[in-house]
């Protein structure tokens, strides 16, 4: 392939005016032209590695993302905030799961888009830090990419814009130091905290619920100086008529159940006996045959002849 006139690199060419002129094999054709044939060999030899792999040029590919964003977007939208709805996940097995937390949302459904996929990775991995945020997180990548198409459409690079979204960052890090109010955490403050983020992840009337027993599980482990080990709180499932008879046990539960359908279902001032051996019945094993019983019978003959004698003297 060479240019009519003189050779040129390949960087050279392709920034010629649109309608400079190439030989190929005799012909005369434009660059654009010649661009494109480039591409379908690209694409060809990716199809051939890969008959199911899906090829789009650069408009068409950002396209595609910035739509998987906005319908993980539309999915999570009506989850926000105390008044978010409840969405029913069906499981292969039939299994159904009524929730509005984004992680779990997340965790559930099977997202196939890469894009999607690693917003959605984003977004749980915060979860998993500060325990919130994830549909928040979530909508917010999904306008950003919304406003961004924006500029896009009109001819605005992708990278000035991911430039403008660092700018808007540090200027938002900046205003939340300014406003930002340091407050003591007491118990009236941290049980807000707590009901917030839980109306937005089950209903209001178990969030009331909910909420004091977490905070008062909190206060009740916490130490001075030093950082809580949630450890200390263990989290039992037991039978009940709803999920609102959660209640919080200050001290030891052990879900063992009675021994005896006679024993007393509630006993105040018990004595607690602790103790490193298992205090169950065993049986003994006896391992006998043939000859060991006819043993065991001369053994059971000379001990009645003995218990005779000793009742004889002691007439």
């Amino acid at each position: 392939m060479w240019f009519h006139g003189h050779d040129v690199s390949k960087e050279a060419r392709f920034a010629e005016i649109e309608n400079s002129v190439v030989l190929t094999r005799g012909s005369w054709a434009t660059v654009r032209e010649v661009e494109c044939w480039d591409w379908s060999i690209s694409y060809g030899g990716l199809k051939t590695l890969n008959p199911k792999a899906e090829v789009a040029r650069a408009q068409a590919a950002l396209a595609v993302n910035i739509s998987a964003a906005r319908g993980l977007q539309d999915v999570l939208r009506t989850n926000l905030g105390p008044k978010g709805t409840m969405k029913m996940l069906v499981s292969g097995a039939g299994d159904i799961k009524l929730t509005k937390d984004g992680n779990v949302l997340l965790h559930e459904m099977q997202i196939q888009h890469p894009t999607a996929s690693l917003i959605a990775k984003v977004a749980t991995a915060q979860d998993d830090i500060t325990g919130d945020g994830t549909t928040s997180n979530v909508l917010i990548i999904g306008e950003l990419l919304k406003q961004a198409d924006l500029y896009i459409s009109e001819g605005l690079h992708p990278r000035i814009i991911t430039e403008g979204f660092e700018a808007a960052k540090g200027k938002a890090l900046q205003f939340l130091e300014q406003v930002k109010v340091s407050k003591e955490m007491d118990r009236e403050t941290l049980i807000d905290v707590a009901r917030t983020s839980l109306c937005t992840k089950v209903h209001a009337e178990l969030a009331d619920v909910l909420t004091e027993a977490v905070v008062d599980s909190i206060l009740a482990i916490k130490k001075q100086d030093e950082p809580i080990d949630l450890f200390m709180v263990e989290i039992m499932e037991m039978k009940h008529k709803s999920e609102t008879d959660t209640s919080l046990i200050r001290g030891l539960v052990l879900d063992h159940g009675a021994r005896h359908p006679d024993m007393k279902k509630r006993v105040e001032d018990a004595y607690i006996l602790t103790c490193n051996v298992s205090l169950e019945y065993e049986k003994t094993e006896v391992v006998m045959g043939v000859a060991g019983a006819a043993r065991s019978l001369d053994l059971s003959v000379e001990e009645g002849g003995i218990t005779e004698v000793i009742e004889m003297k002691n007439f």
